[in-house]
C-alpha cells in the first residue's frame, strides 16, 4: 500500500462525501487550521512527562478536534450522515478547565503578555494564536455553509485555554511573565 494516490496532482482533494474540490477551498483551509492546531497540541504533549496531569485534558482535546475535523469535512446537507458525533459538552468542559485553572492563579490578568517563557508556555501561546485562526477560517466557511455552532464555540474556548495553560505554565515555573501594557479598555479609559 503506497501513502500516495496521486489524486490529488490537479489540486483536488476529496471531502466526506466523495466530493472533490479545490485544494484551497475554505473548506480545506479550515481543516488545514484545525489539524496544524492538533500537531501542535502534539508537541506540546511531547514536552510534557507521561505522567503530567495536562496529558490526559491534551488527548482529550485532539480526539475531539478530530471529530470536529471530519464536520468540516462534512457539507451541511448530509452532516447527519456522519457518523462521527460532536460532543455537545465539549464547550463546557473545555470552560470547566479554564476556570479550574484561573482559581489556581491568584493575580487578575489585566495586562498584555508577550509570547514565551518557558518552552511548554511558548508553545502553548503558539496552538493559542492556531486555535484564533481555525477559528477565522471557520467563520468563512460558516458563511458558506453553516456549521453546528458547538464547532466555532470549542474553538473559541481552545485558544482561551491555551491562554490561561501559557500563564499557569509560568507560574508554576515561578517564571516571569513578560508584560507590554494593561487592558485600558477593560478598565473603561
Amino acid at each position: 500500500m503506497r501513502i500516495y494516490t496521486r489524486s490529488g496532482d490537479k489540486g483536488k482533494t476529496g471531502i466526506h462525501g466523495g466530493e472533490r474540490v479545490d485544494k484551497d477551498h475554505i473548506r480545506i483551509e479550515a481543516n488545514g487550521c484545525i489539524d496544524e492546531l492538533n500537531s501542535m497540541i502534539g508537541v506540546v504533549r511531547s514536552f510534557l512527562p507521561p505522567a503530567h496531569e495536562w496529558q490526559e485534558l491534551l488527548f482529550r482535546i485532539q480526539s475531539e478536534i478530530m471529530v470536529v475535523m471530519s464536520h468540516v469535512a462534512t457539507p451541511s446537507g448530509i452532516r447527519d450522515k456522519n457518523p462521527n458525533k460532536l460532543d455537545p459538552e465539549m464547550v463546557s468542559f473545555v470552560e470547566n478547565r479554564i476556570d479550574d485553572l484561573i482559581r489556581k492563579m491568584d493575580d487578575q490578568n489585566d495586562y498584555f503578555i508577550l509570547p514565551g517563557g518557558t518552552r511548554i508556555s511558548a508553545h502553548l501561546h503558539l496552538a493559542r494564536t492556531v486555535a484564533r485562526r481555525s477559528e477565522r477560517r471557520l467563520w468563512t466557511l460558516n458563511r458558506e455553509d453553516e456549521l453546528p455552532p458547538v464547532i466555532v464555540q470549542f474553538m473559541n474556548r481552545l485558544s482561551d485555554l491555551f491562554f490561561v495553560m501559557a500563564r499557569y505554565e509560568m507560574l508554576q515555573q515561578d517564571y516571569t511573565e513578560e508584560r507590554w501594557r494593561h487592558f485600558l479598555y477593560k478598565k473603561g479609559k
